[in-house]
């Protein structure tokens, strides 16, 4: 056990010998459930909050300026999205609001990594932060374009430029080399590779020496795996042997939309891995669609009805929730080739299979979430409280505390590797950051779905952030930014 948790079961031990029925608390959170878990903690308790850490964990009533009342309430760390494309103030209401507390792309990636926020400038209600995004590096290398970010860059991405079909030369590689260094000085959380979008670009040369700055820094690098036909493990095999080759941290992003029916065999493939040394992480969505562009790699250069088992049928045009034909499916791709689809192929037991794995992850992969009248995936609402009503109540299929830990705890130990901030993170720990979601576990659930992504969720009254409240009642406080970007330090 660590330094931090012993101190923190000791401070939870002392407070119970000794109330502080007279300490003044910037904010107390009195009668709830509290689940920490790291130390697998579950009980009533009375948290006492200052400076934005939790400094009281009691058994008897603490004063505070403010307090809520959480009885009836569970009393958990914030969810860390590890995987959010939308850093925008409505893709922050509709998160927050589901309980996320720290919002960060690690599999795109901005470059530089200060882009990723930019719409917080004025400032953030949550905490938020990015990996080095290759696809950026790769693009200002070949093309001298900047596009720092998936979306409101100096220059504009272009899927069908040559920096995402054409091969680098070594001279390339090496100046690919020298910026993503650069990226994790200016404190990137990690290197972000959108390997399957790049999947005929990125030579074994250039794939290499990704893992080689990883492994030097001992930096995650977070990659969604070229994919292949119906779960073709070929994919994660190849990142596999560059895990264990340059020892670098490697986080397989949304692993059952690329595993598909093998997912037992992947999993299996990675635990074998960890036991042999390596260092691999993985996560999973919580809704069953892919989403991403219609002019993605896939539904361009490869055979998608065939690799998905799907048809334009089972596809949706996100702005709108239309459901396709070949003829609506050309015409969008023609004229709005920068559109999003949600591509529905995922079925519910491999899902599970993935939540049921030891270790892993739960993410967003949220579209851009731009005004409501412009539609995306119900990820960006409805990820998290979806795992506590469906997954935890519903189908009993994990444990409250378990679902917690995929939610946050783990997030926070493995981004533990970019960041001392995360070290307290993730918890409800005597020292931790006062990131906390306060939910209802016999009402929460989520009521964004496809085609009607902005609903928020029920039973998630309370959010606090840094020590304050950001959510009363369900309701998103205004002009309240105790959100910072984290950068990474190690």
């Amino acid at each position: 056990m660590t330094k931090f948790n012993l101190l923190a079961l000791f401070g939870v031990t002392l407070f119970l010998a000794k109330p502080l029925c007279a300490a003044e608390f910037d904010l107390v959170i009195s009668n709830g459930r509290v689940i920490d878990p790291e130390t697998h903690f579950d009980n009533i308790r009375h948290v006492g909050i200052s400076d934005g850490v939790i400094k009281a964990i009691s058994l008897a009533p603490l004063k505070g300026e403010q307090i809520v009342d959480a009885t009836g309430l569970v009393v958990a760390p914030g969810f860390i999205d590890i995987h959010s494309h939308t850093p925008t103030r409505l893709g922050q209401s509709m998160g927050i609001r589901d309980g996320i507390t720290t919002q960060l792309d690690m599999e795109a990636g901005a470059f530089p990594v200060s882009f990723y926020g930019k719409q917080y400038q004025q400032g953030a209600q949550l905490n938020y932060g990015a990996s080095v995004a290759h696809f950026a590096i790769r693009s200002r290398v070949m093309e001298n374009v900047q596009t720092e970010y998936l979306f409101g860059g100096t220059d504009p991405m272009d899927i069908n430029s040559t920096s995402w079909t054409d091969r680098a030369d070594a001279t390339q590689i090496e100046t690919m080399r020298e910026l993503i260094h650069q990226g994790l000085d200016e404190g990137g959380l990690g290197i972000g590779v959108l390997l399957d979008y790049l999947t005929t670009a990125v030579s074994d040369a250039e794939l290499a020496m990704l893992f080689e700055v990883a492994g030097a820094r001992q930096v995650p690098i977070h990659i969604h795996v070229r994919r292949g036909y119906t779960g073709d493990p070929a994919g994660l095999e190849e990142v596999i042997k560059l895990a264990e080759l340059t020892k670098a941290p490697l986080l397989v992003v949304h692993i059952t939309h690329n595993a598909m029916g093998k997912i037992a065999q992947w999993l299996e493939m990675v635990s074998q891995a960890n036991q042999q040394g390596a260092n691999i992480a993985t996560e999973t969505l919580s809704y069953a669609a892919g989403g991403t562009s219609i002019s993605a790699d896939i539904f361009r250069f490869r055979d998608w009805q065939g690799m998905f088992d799907i048809t334009y049928e089972d596809v949706q045009w996100v702005a709108t929730g239309e459901w396709l034909t070949e003829l609506t499916w050309a015409k969008y791709i023609a004229e709005q080739p920068k559109g999003s689809v949600n591509h529905h192929y995922v079925k519910e037991k491999w899902m599970e299979t993935a939540l049921r794995w030891p270790g892993m992850m739960v993410a967003t992969d949220a579209l851009p979430a731009f005004n409501l009248d412009i539609k995306t995936n119900p990820n960006v609402a409805g990820t998290f409280s979806r795992v506590l009503g469906h997954y935890v109540r519903e189908t009993e299929l994990l444990t409250l505390s378990d679902a917690l830990a995929k939610m946050s705890l783990y997030q926070a130990q493995w981004l533990s590797q970019s960041s001392s901030v995360f070290d307290k993170k993730g918890r409800i720990q005597i020292g931790a950051d006062a990131d906390i979601v306060i939910f209802n576990s016999v009402t929460v659930q989520a009521n964004a779905r496809y085609g009607d992504p902005y609903q928020p969720p029920t039973g998630i009254p309370y959010v606090v952030v840094g020590g304050q409240l950001v959510v009363d009642k369900g309701h998103i406080i205004p002009d309240i930014y105790p959100g910072k970007r984290i950068l990474g330090n190690r």
